[in-house]
């Protein structure tokens, strides 16, 4: 069974045949997910963490005022619950979006995979950074940039995101998401959301084709979005050799 995790951590670094065969055998069991089903409630309690195997999920909370706040959303490769290593119980839940598989991880096997191999401890931590960095983002969007940014901001990461996971280079993509859930991760009504995309379509941005999305001027959907290419910025440099 090939790790979901070891592509993933493969995108930032070469592994060595003994990191992939760690990360590997931490993916041997596999759970199966319907569109829509509960993974983990908030303030359920943890015992494991999960890596995402196939389809797209999202984390959320709910607000005092009964409303969801999405934070993540989730695609192969991915790890959830990593809170785990921290506290008792979710501070999130997460939920299928699709027809999904997670493989859930024991706490224990991953403090021997971290004493056997330092740089796949190292890389943990860069992934969990990486996602710090994302989240941090997304909350100054949400906090200091127009409805119209907030959305386009959204579709660049759901595409960069599917571009890695399939390999793609196009600039045609399913989104995959009600215009609720793109409010609900952009802190918008859907009619709100409803009205930007028209705009972000009324002026040559994207095209739209049901549920299919083309870029047709991504340098100015990037302007509009005020989007910063992180991906350049990565520096791992300072980690230690492979085991």
């Amino acid at each position: 069974m090939a790790s979901c995790l070891a592509a993933r951590v493969g995108e930032l670094i070469d592994l060595s045949e003994s990191e992939t065969a760690a990360l590997d055998r931490l993916e041997q069991r596999e759970r199966q997910l319907r569109r829509g089903a509960v993974l983990l409630r908030e303030h359920d309690r943890l015992s494991e963490l999960f890596v995402v195997k196939r389809g797209t999920m999202m984390s959320y909370v709910i607000l005092p005022d009964g409303s969801r706040q999405i934070l993540r959303f989730l695609f192969p490769g991915d790890l959830i619950a990593m809170a785990s290593l921290v506290y008792r119980s979710s501070p999130e839940t997460v939920m299928a979006l699709t027809e999904c598989a997670v493989a859930p991880l024991e706490r224990g096997l991953i403090a021997e995979v971290i004493g056997q191999h330092p740089r796949l401890a190292a890389l943990l931590i860069a992934l969990d950074q990486m996602e710090r960095v994302a989240l941090t983002d997304r909350l100054a969007g949400l906090g200091r940039t127009s409805a119209k940014a907030r959305v386009a901001a959204l579709l660049i990461e759901i595409r960069n995101r599917l571009r890695v996971r399939d390999g793609r280079v196009d600039d045609a993509f399913v989104l995959g998401l009600t215009q609720e859930e793109i409010g609900d991760a952009t802190g918008l009504t859907a009619v709100h959301v409803n009205r930007m995309l028209r705009q972000l379509e009324d002026e040559g941005l994207i095209a739209r084709d049901g549920g299919r999305f083309t870029f047709v001027n991504e340098s100015g959907l990037m302007r509009a979005a005020n989007h910063v290419e992180r991906g350049a910025g990565v520096d791992l440099a300072w980690l230690p050799a492979g085991r």
